[in-house]
């Protein structure tokens, strides 16, 4: 028997109310994840300024596109949880919610008199989850934590690189949208728990840096059990050998590469290298790592001095994993980007249709829910304030006055 506190209806996730206190990237994103199949989302927003994410860019005609796409699905009131009556709406909203995702530094909310224990005392089934850069227990626990922070602390952007050089970020946020999707996972769990195992409300807390480290393969326990400090290889891994970034020879770049046996003698084949699958030391993967950069200056003389179109044929013939590395402007030409939907173009009533990533995955059984743009501030003041608490619009243009809402 689930709360659903929301209105019914027929996707995945319709009937699922949650309020967003989040700022910027990771606890949002994890309620865009929501909103994207059918749950009710509230976003709450500062009066005035409303969400950072706005003032970020790039923009058209004065409208962030970041917050185009991050904003998506959601409803937009304002609010200000540093006075009390503020305070007491969003209680009021709480009774009415199945969750609620903040990503404010440890203790702000309880500061503001809105800890946990406050507003399960109000809905007693509520899931609270909370994203911090370090969690909420620990020695480093009030320090201000953001991506670059997570991926230094977390382990990864020590690996990421050449050895040559200081270590490099990774072209997106990979820490924030890690941990949004770590935190909708949690809470989709908790949700679970609570509404068919009969379970209480409770808190989920979640560290922006364990939401990294997860995620790093064996670097822990290669270290525990033998001592290996992972250094900076740049393109190459352990796990593939050969592998590689191989320029072509219309000067693109090339993803190959290899770890299974079988895989290897098809590519030696397609190459023509009868030598490598008579070659003792090229029979198992370990030892071909040991021989890692023997074999990609052969694969790359290879790629380099095959044509494009021929290469690319021999390849899927042999079933071999590639790919080209894509600039964006290849992905919005791209005919399978194209067929499968990945792209959605998006309504805005001020700025036109925007292109964006559409609602991923894919379900087979549930209708899919057709993308909202990114709602103004405070568009929903009214329709939630008196919609879902009953309050007057004149009471609403007093509060808003106030700088209340």
């Amino acid at each position: 028997m689930t709360l659903g506190h929301g209105a019914a209806g027929p996707h995945l996730l319709s009937g699922l109310r949650i309020l967003d206190l989040g700022t910027m990237v990771a606890g949002p994103v994890a309620c865009t994840l929501f909103a994207d199949f059918g749950a009710e989302v509230i976003k709450v927003e500062v009066p005035k300024r409303g969400d950072t994410v706005r003032d970020i860019g790039p923009f058209v005609d004065g409208k962030c596109l970041y917050w185009s796409v991050e904003a998506r699905n959601k409803k937009s009131i304002t609010l200000d949880l540093r006075q009390p009556e503020g305070r007491d709406l969003l209680l009021q909203l709480i009774e009415q919610a199945d969750a609620v995702v903040e990503n404010f530094r440890p203790g702000t909310l309880e500061k503001w008199g809105l800890g946990f224990d406050v507003m399960k005392a109000r809905n007693p089934k509520l899931i609270m989850l909370r994203i911090s850069g370090f969690g909420q227990t620990g020695p480093y626990r009030e320090r201000a934590g953001y991506d670059r922070i997570a991926l230094a602390f977390g382990g990864l952007m020590g690996i990421t690189g050449y050895a040559d050089r200081p270590p490099v970020r990774i072209g997106t946020s990979i820490a924030d949208y890690q941990s949004a999707i770590l935190g909708a996972f949690s809470l989709m769990m908790a949700i679970y728990h609570r509404d068919m195992h009969g379970g209480e409300g409770q808190e989920i807390d979640l560290a922006m840096y364990e939401s990294i480290i997860r995620f790093t393969e064996v670097l822990v326990p290669a270290y525990d059990r033998l001592g290996t400090v992972r250094e900076r290889r740049g393109n190459k891994h352990f796990a593939a050998a050969p592998g590689e970034h191989f320029r072509t020879a219309d000067g693109r770049y090339l993803i190959l590469t290899v770890s299974a046996d079988a895989g290897f003698q098809r590519l030696a084949t397609v190459m023509g290298r009868d030598d490598w699958l008579a070659d003792p030391r090229l029979a198992t993967h370990a030892s071909r790592w040991e021989h890692v950069d023997e074999l990609n200056a052969a694969l790359a003389e290879w790629i380099e001095n095959q044509p494009v179109e021929e290469m690319c044929r021999k390849l899927d013939d042999a079933k071999l994993a590639y790919s080209f590395i894509f600039s964006i402007d290849d992905i919005m030409k791209d005919p399978h980007y194209a067929a499968r939907g990945t792209i959605a173009s998006v309504p805005d009533k001020d700025i036109g249709p925007v292109r964006m990533t559409g609602v991923i995955p894919k379900f087979s059984g549930t209708p899919e829910k057709p993308i909202e743009c990114a709602p103004d501030l405070g568009q929903h003041n009214q329709e939630i304030y008196g919609g879902l608490l009953g309050m007057s619009e004149a009471r609403v243009a007093e509060l808003t006055a106030a700088g209340i809402l």
